[in-house]
């Protein structure tokens, strides 16, 4: 299996730079159309390689839905907890209903022994 899973990584870490190197050209990036930043007077631009927009747009799409579903799932989260706790306090009872029963049962069988002795 792990054989599997290192061919696995291999092959995207080489697709990877397979895609960096076909994509090396150098592109940029703009906050705002020109018009508008020519108007406001700022021009908020970064140049970057194409393939490092590439890997950091699959990288922010990553983490917002990662933080989606994080968010999406804390309802089921808290129903968990409260599941958890709720089987914690019944098992701590069930156990404290065994002790009492196993010491009522000991004192059953003694009385039951005097009765047929007596």
């Amino acid at each position: 299996m792990k054989t599997i899973r290192y061919a696995f990584w291999a092959i995207v870490g080489l697709c990877l730079i397979l895609v960096g190197l076909a994509n090396r050209g150098m592109v940029t990036l703009r906050a705002m159309p020109e018009p508008m930043a020519k108007l406001l007077g700022i021009s908020p631009d970064i140049s970057l390689p194409l393939y490092a927009v590439i890997f950091l747009g699959v990288a922010a799409g990553l983490l917002i839905g990662f933080l989606w579903e994080w968010v999406r799932e804390y309802r089921i989260r808290a129903e968990a907890r409260v599941k958890s706790r709720e089987v914690e306090k019944l098992r701590r009872e069930v156990d404290q209903l065994r002790g009492a029963a196993a010491g009522a049962k000991s004192e059953d069988d003694v009385l039951a022994l005097l009765e047929k002795t007596g």
